[in-house]
């Protein structure tokens, strides 16, 4: 598979990506709703993530907006970023979660410790429903708004050379209301028609963290 060899900065979606991106020196995982936005709001606060791809006995939801206080060790729910971070694990690149709050503090971590940096956004999956019990599969990927956004913020904001794939992402972060498409866009909606808006609105402010969640040894800290 072509893994844009030659350019410092490169993208790929989701499972797939991390295959075709593990020769990189840096992974930077996204999901931006909401998976990368819990993650940056628990270490912010001096605490740890342990990710999980299903609801555990603990109880904890992914929700951001019941995360603002959160610190210690927290294991956190998620079919789609916990899986990223684990399949990036095995890379043996060193592994950043990224959202639009820690972008420019994620890139400037991951361009002091690497040559060649992958960004992931994770996408979704058709047909995933991770609400109700019983077996689950995943469908086709779901390319996203809201972790196009997230990974544009990061390739935004690192020096080098990007492939046609990492430079549309980037553009379309500095020429879009980052805000209004994540609010308008599939993801977004759905979160503030069921009652959580709160969560998009910590999803969605830039550049307002300067936390740089590190995969080490399974947990993210």
């Amino acid at each position: 598979m072509f893994s844009q060899e030659g350019y410092r900065l490169r993208l790929e979606w989701g499972p797939e990506g991390i295959e075709a991106l593990r020769a990189c020196d840096v992974l930077v995982v996204v999901d931006v709703l909401s998976f990368t936005t819990s993650v940056d709001l628990v270490v912010g606060n001096g605490g740890q993530v342990r990710p999980s791809r299903w609801q555990t006995a603990s109880g904890r939801t992914l929700r951001p907006a019941s995360l603002v206080d959160a610190t210690g060790v927290v294991e956190l729910p998620s079919p789609n970023g916990s899986n990223l971070c684990a399949l990036a694990g095995q890379t043996g690149a060193h592994v950043l979660a990224a959202c639009l709050r820690n972008a420019e503090a994620v890139a400037h971590y991951a361009a002091e410790v690497g040559e060649t940096i992958g960004v992931v956004p994770g996408g979704e999956r058709w047909g995933l429903d991770i609400l109700n019990a019983g077996p689950r599969e995943f469908g086709p990927l779901r390319p996203c708004v809201e972790d196009y956004l997230g990974a544009g913020a990061v390739l935004a904001a690192l020096p080098g050379s990007a492939s046609p794939e990492a430079q549309l992402a980037a553009t379309a972060f500095r020429n879009t209301d980052v805000a209004a498409a994540v609010r308008e866009c599939g993801s977004g909606r759905e979160l503030v028609e069921n009652g959580h808006a709160a969560d998009v609105d910590l999803a969605v402010r830039v550049n307002v963290s300067t936390a740089v969640p590190r995969l080490v040894d399974g947990v993210l800290r």
